[in-house]
C-alpha cells in the first residue's frame, strides 16, 4: 500500500513509517510531497495520508500521528507504547515528557541538516527507531523483573 505525508520529514514523519512497516504494512511505500499536494495525491493514487492537516492519522490534542496509528490499529505492545511516549515528547511541545525525547528530536533535526532527500533520511534514520524499540523492550522487561 502507498502512504503519504508532508515532505521535509522530522520526528513523527520518520517514526510513523517505521511503525507502519514494522506493525501495520511491511510492504508500505512512502510518498513525501508538499503539504498542499497531499489531498491531490491521495485522490490520484489512493495513498493513505498521515501526519498531514485534516487527516485521520494526525495530531490530536497532546498526541502525535504515531499515537494515532497505534490507536487505529489497536497496537498494545508495552515497549511500543514506551517508544510512543518518547516520540510524542520529541514531536510535540512536551519535550520533557521523557529523558530520551530531546535526544530523538536532536537526531531527527540533525538528519534534516545533513540530507535533503526524504527517502534517504528515512532509510538512514529507520535503524534509530529499531535501536530505540530494542531499548524500550529491555526497559519493559527489566521493569517486570
Amino acid at each position: 500500500m502507498k502512504w503519504i505525508t508532508r515532505e521535509h520529514i522530522k520526528v513523527d514523519r520518520v517514526a510513523c513509517p517505521w511503525l507502519i512497516r514494522k506493525f501495520v504494512d511491511p510492504q508500505a511505500e512512502f510518498i513525501f510531497v508538499p503539504s498542499h499536494q497531499v489531498r491531490h495525491v491521495v485522490e490520484m493514487q489512493g495513498a493513505i495520508p498521515f501526519d498531514a492537516p485534516n487527516v485521520e492519522l494526525s495530531h490530536r490534542g497532546d498526541h502525535c500521528s504515531f499515537d494515532a496509528i497505534i490507536a487505529k490499529y489497536g497496537l498494545t505492545d508495552p515497549a511500543l507504547l514506551a517508544l510512543a511516549k518518547i516520540v510524542r515528547g520529541a514531536d510535540t511541545k512536551a519535550l520533557d515528557l521523557t529523558p530520551e525525547s530531546a535526544g530523538l528530536r536532536a537526531i531527527a533535526f540533525g538528519f534534516g541538516l545533513l540530507l535533503d532527500d526524504d527517502q534517504e533520511i528515512l532509510a538512514r534514520e529507520l535503524p534509530v527507531y529499531d535501536a530505540l524499540y530494542a531499548w524500550c523492550q529491555r526497559q519493559v522487561a527489566a521493569a517486570r523483573g
